[in-house]
């Protein structure tokens, strides 16, 4: 049985318009802040998987489109940026 997950995406961020728009169709999948869904895709998420790509925050929000997960895990450079603010910011 395939594996499905839902991500979501607010328009303005990250919209069906911009991945039609990108090479290939591929996008990366930055700025994960949850920690839940950075180690489900992290472990779990496989290449193949499906991906049902929600829309929120709009005037119809739900699944946009549906899709394939392309590459392996690698590490979210927004997210890291993100630790090391946070960190400088505690150590002042």
């Amino acid at each position: 049985m395939p594996r499905y997950w839902l991500m979501k995406s607010e328009p303005s961020e990250v919209s069906i318009d911009d991945l039609a728009s990108a090479a290939g169709q591929v996008l990366p999948w930055t700025g994960v802040r949850n920690y839940q869904a950075r180690n489900f895709m992290r472990d779990e998420m496989r290449v193949g998987d499906g991906v049902l790509f929600y829309h929120s925050s709009c005037a119809e929000p739900g699944v946009a489109l549906t899709a394939q997960t392309r590459g392996a895990p690698s590490t979210d450079p927004v997210a890291v940026l993100a630790t090391l603010r946070q960190w400088k910011n505690e150590f002042r």
